[in-house]
């Protein structure tokens, strides 16, 4: 649903390389898992990054940014069901911190892929209200107010999406499909997704091709 951690194949082999450096150096190192995982999750191999942030996070129960990302995690490849109250952990643990908007977000596109419309409206809605020039926050908050059958938000939504993002931006299911994070996921969140996530964009107006 966002586009975030799209890298080059050179930037990411460069990374592969500094990690295994530093893993190998030292193996224990929970900054060093920790990366790994960010790296994992970059290729897309989410399965393999939650233990790599686990890894982490057993050195500190409290570190949030371990918590959240095994939670963005397990949103495409499950549980599920399991990702929200790690984000909500991270949240309570830092209530003020920079990524709350996106962990607002991911906790909205939760909701959002398991049907839970109004739910997903009102951590969107929390997301936009903390950074309202995120093009993909309206973009998630179109696709809810139109499953929603709130047609006239949704279009608006849309509509500064495109805005921020910059012209010719968001033109087709298909490019959805292209771009989406969820391309990743395990087939039965793909599933969610396309009856969801892309069903709600249809409903605001983004055409198929």
């Amino acid at each position: 649903m966002n586009y975030a951690l799209s890298s080059s194949d050179s930037d990411l082999k460069r990374a592969e390389e500094l990690v295994s450096q530093a893993l190998a150096a030292s193996p224990r190192s929970p900054f060093a898992h920790f990366a790994k995982g960010h790296l994992l999750r970059a290729q897309g191999r989410h399965t393999e990054a939650i233990p790599e942030y686990e890894t982490a996070l057993a050195s500190d129960h409290n570190w949030v940014a371990a918590l959240a990302n095994i939670g963005r995690s397990k949103t495409f490849v499950g549980p599920i069901e399991e990702a929200i109250p790690l984000l909500e952990q991270a949240i309570r643990l830092s209530p003020r911190d920079p990524s709350i908007g996106i962990w607002y977000d991911r906790i909205g596109q939760v909701h959002l892929l398991q049907s839970r419309i109004e739910e997903a409206i009102l951590w969107f809605e929390r997301a936009r209200s903390v950074n309202s020039k995120l093009p993909f926050f309206h973009l998630h908050l179109a696709s809810a107010y139109a499953l929603n059958g709130e047609t006239g938000l949704a279009g608006v939504e849309l509509a500064e999406a495109r805005k921020l993002q910059g012209e010719g931006s968001y033109s087709s299911i298909v490019h959805f499909r292209l771009v989406s994070q969820f391309r990743g996921a395990q087939p039965e969140i793909r599933a969610l997704f396309e009856v969801t996530y892309l069903a709600g964009l249809r409903k605001a107006g983004v055409p198929e091709e």
